[in-house]
């Protein structure tokens, strides 16, 4: 279960760059939301914590537990459909004994985790009808319970992540090729259906999100794209470096012209109170991690641990790239968290367990690995 490493081999690169990130988390949240300040210091605490133990439990062992990983998440996420709280119209949440957490986010790294190990025990044979199919049919299951809450951005999240690591795992181009001539034709459909009024493939509120994503002009769903315009207005107006923290001048914060500014809208925060430059410092962070996780798995002894690493780094581009294309008017309006720095304890940890696992990866690289006794 553990090992000994050499400690110099840490990879402390990455460690700074995730406590620079959750810094910058913690003073934004603190400024959209002092009162939740304390709870996001906690969250980040209790994820470091949690990614040094991790970072020092072999992963090959944890994936010895991936069918139990499997019924596990299958589980938490039937335990939301039956007994989750709501909020917003959407019942994402178990609460336990007054603490509540979302389930989905952890789900992710499960789902990861599994498919990593089975991906490897099928590596030779991946490319078979039956494999193939067997492999849809396990994130079907998941999808569909993570679907009905509705949380369609986390369906279509879990969906590119388990496409990017069937990739990488030597999905064959043929099967690729085929998969995409039937999708798109597929997402043509999907999209001529949606704009219908009386559709019933999408919740109304996912529905008004698309079009006043391409209807902006139209006064119908006016009320769905003026949070996107008066986050793009409260980015503009930080300029070069901002307002500071905590200004009392903020549009967006301040002035309550953008709701949900501690979690989906954080980056408008980010933009009007620390300018161009702040902004950039956090895509640069972001970037930075992300290219951490992805020069860990290619030191991997193994392609799972190739997998995870590549697993946990599309959950961070992809979330940071929707948020922050979100906040910026560029896609439609998902609910996204930013990484690191939004609110939002089970999001945070949750991260943190998939960064202590891309830790354990680059010790356990031909370079890095030193000597098999047990501790």
């Amino acid at each position: 279960m553990l090992k000994q490493y050499k400690f110099r081999f840490y990879n402390f690169r990455l460690v700074i760059l995730l406590l620079c990130i959750s810094t910058i988390g913690v003073l934004l949240v603190g400024s959209a939301a002092q009162e939740l300040r304390s709870r996001q210091i906690m969250g980040v605490v209790l994820g470091v914590v949690v990614m040094a133990i991790v970072s020092l439990m072999d992963f090959s062992w944890i994936l010895n537990f991936y069918w139990l990983l499997y019924i596990f998440n299958i589980v938490m996420l039937l335990g939301v459909r039956l007994m989750g709280s709501t909020a917003g119209g959407a019942t994402r949440w178990i609460e336990i004994a007054g603490f509540r957490f979302q389930p989905t986010e952890l789900s992710k790294i499960l789902l990861i985790l599994f498919f990593a190990r089975f991906f490897m025990d099928h590596e030779n044979d991946l490319n078979t009808i039956k494999v193939i199919v067997k492999c849809v049919v396990l994130l079907v299951i998941p999808l569909v319970l993570i679907y009905q809450q509705p949380d369609l951005k986390n369906t279509i999240t879990v969906t590119i992540m388990f496409c990017v690591l069937i990739y990488i795992a030597g999905l064959s181009y043929k099967v690729i090729g085929g998969a995409i001539l039937i999708t798109v034709p597929l997402m043509i459909i999907f999209l001529s259906i949606v704009v219908q009024p009386d559709q019933k493939l999408i919740k109304d509120y996912q529905r008004d999100r698309i079009m006043s994503f391409l209807y902006p002009e139209n006064e119908e769903y006016s009320d769905d794209i003026e949070q996107q315009n008066n986050s793009m207005l409260a980015i503009g107006s930080g300029e070069l470096t901002g307002k500071g923290l905590n200004n009392q001048e903020s549009s967006a914060n301040k002035g309550n012209f953008v709701s949900q500014i501690q979690t989906d809208f954080i980056f408008a925060v980010a933009g009007e109170e620390l300018g161009f430059i702040g902004c950039t410092a956090i895509i640069l962070l972001l970037l930075g991690i992300t290219f951490e996780c992805i020069r860990m798995s290619l030191r991997s002894k193994d392609l799972s641990g190739k997998l995870i690493c590549c697993g946990v780094a599309t959950i961070v581009s992809l979330q940071s790239f929707i948020n922050i294309c979100v906040a910026t008017g560029i896609m439609p309006n998902t609910g996204t968290p930013l990484p690191f720095v939004s609110y939002g304890l089970t999001s945070v940890v949750s991260l943190y367990i998939g960064m202590g696992l891309v830790l354990n990866v680059g010790l356990q690289s031909s370079s890095y690995k030193t000597r098999k006794a047990n501790i």
